[in-house]
């Protein structure tokens, strides 16, 4: 059957979110964007964790983010090649189950006790997040009436925002011990005592990843039992394949273009500002224990989540656009206060940046794919490889943080809002041209 949504209404409000016939695979995908967020959430509990128990400075312990979105930039684009030719439901199969290796992979990475090897079941780990996001993002947006598109991604990552929180409990609650020592005590103590140490913390993370193991079996298992119906494009360009062959099409549309810039710079900054939420509230306010900071970490990422929601139910009102920029200037200010104030005020700051983040993401990403058509799997893949911004700017942080300070490190995120205010006030639109000629039949596919 089609889908098809005609000209677009003049006020979403009245546009419902999906409709009764997509329920059901609306309400399988929006599952995996609650679980992907384990994955990439708990990172910011590893970071201080296994800095502690190797030993690392922020420089080093930053590349657990190098390892885990690095995985996500090399297998986006080839994700979304071959979801071209095997589906979105297969896509998500394989997805599933390279996440439940990584995860897996944790329990020898931890009985090895070798930084590197956590590396690689990261590198794994995102390699299947990254097949899931290359499916789950553009799905979303099909499913349903275009007009409310935007609203409908933001309304799926609401739960991931969920899944973010209930990580962060997860991980304080399971992997963080409290059981800290200075350098000193450290210094003092016997090989033995010292091993004996380390290896307890490290054994920490093998039940919270066997768990997450687990969930995404399960998950996989359900998605193999259900008929998961197969968008394919009807849009005239569709008709034309030759059109849509290769990187220089896709690249074509300027609007894909800075929204992968965009996305690249989002994920940049907030990455590298949870990462280092608890060191950044160690910093500021001397003296604070690790699992109090890590409350402000939740605190954090609960902004995050009631942001998702509140802003999907805004963006009935508010066009995505204009509410992007309000988010980017107020992320920017937080930013700045940041990076110039002390105490607990800075801290707040940092924690508020939180909610500000909320609707980033999946604006930018609904605002890039608009009109892209039969290229929209490449784009949403594109998209999906901006992610490695989540791998750059974290290391630059932690350089910086080395050098100078964790607070002058916040530069790089104030930098980052920069570009995606200016995306948010103009950047997003597309060539006329685009505009005017899906106007009259917007988002049309068929489902098999």
């Amino acid at each position: 059957m089609t889908i098809s949504a005609g000209a677009r209404p003049t006020q979403s409000s009245s546009v419902p979110v999906t409709e009764r016939r997509f329920l059901v695979p609306f309400v399988l995908i929006t599952s995996l964007f609650f679980l992907w967020a384990f994955g990439v959430n708990l990172n910011d509990i590893l970071i201080p964790h296994l800095k502690k128990a190797f030993g690392l400075s922020d420089f080093q312990s930053s590349f657990i983010q190098v390892a885990f979105f690095g995985g996500y930039f090399l297998a986006a684009f080839p994700a979304g090649r071959l979801m071209e030719k095997i589906g979105y439901k297969k896509g998500i199969l394989t997805g599933l189950f390279l996440c439940a290796i990584g995860a897996i992979l944790f329990l020898p990475a931890s009985s090895s006790r070798i930084y590197g090897f956590f590396l690689f079941a990261l590198f794994v780990m995102a390699c299947g997040q990254s097949f899931l996001e290359v499916a789950a993002n553009p799905y979303v947006t099909i499913l349903g009436p275009a007009a409310s598109a935007d609203r409908r991604l933001n309304f799926a990552q609401s739960f991931n925002a969920t899944g973010a929180v209930l990580s962060g409990v997860l991980g304080r609650t399971s992997i963080l011990t409290g059981v800290e020592y200075a350098p000193a005590q450290l210094a003092a103590m016997s090989t033995a005592q010292l091993e004996a140490y380390r290896t307890a913390e490290i054994s920490t993370v093998k039940g919270p990843y066997l768990l997450i193991a687990g969930i995404f079996i399960l998950v996989a298992v359900f998605f193999q039992l259900t008929h998961l119906p197969e968008v394919h494009d009807a849009s005239p360009e569709a008709e034309h394949p030759a059109s849509s062959n290769g990187m220089g099409s896709v690249l074509s549309h300027s609007h894909l273009v800075k929204g992968v810039l965009a996305q690249f710079f989002y994920v940049g900054a907030q990455v590298g500002v949870a990462s280092f939420v608890i060191r950044y509230a160690q910093f500021s306010v001397p003296g604070t224990p690790e699992k109090t900071a890590a409350i402000y970490l939740l605190l954090h990422q609960i902004g995050f989540m009631a942001g998702r929601f509140i802003g999907s139910a805004v963006m009935k009102r508010i066009a995505a656009p204009r509410l992007l920029s309000l988010f980017a200037a107020a992320s920017l200010v937080c930013a700045t206060v940041a990076l110039l104030a002390t105490g607990l005020i800075s801290v707040w700051a940092v924690v508020l940046i939180g909610f500000f983040h909320s609707i980033m993401f999946p604006t930018i990403f609904a605002l890039s794919i608009k009109h892209l058509g039969p290229l929209t799997k490449r784009g949403s893949s594109l998209l999906v490889m901006a992610i490695i911004g989540g791998g750059v700017f974290p290391p630059i942080m932690g350089r910086i943080s080395d050098a100078s300070s964790i607070q002058t490190a916040f530069v790089v995120p104030l930098l980052c809002y920069l570009f995606i205010l200016y995306f948010g006030l103009s950047g997003y639109k597309p060539a006329a041209s685009l505009a005017m000629g899906s106007a009259s039949a917007e988002t049309e596919g068929t489902l098999a």
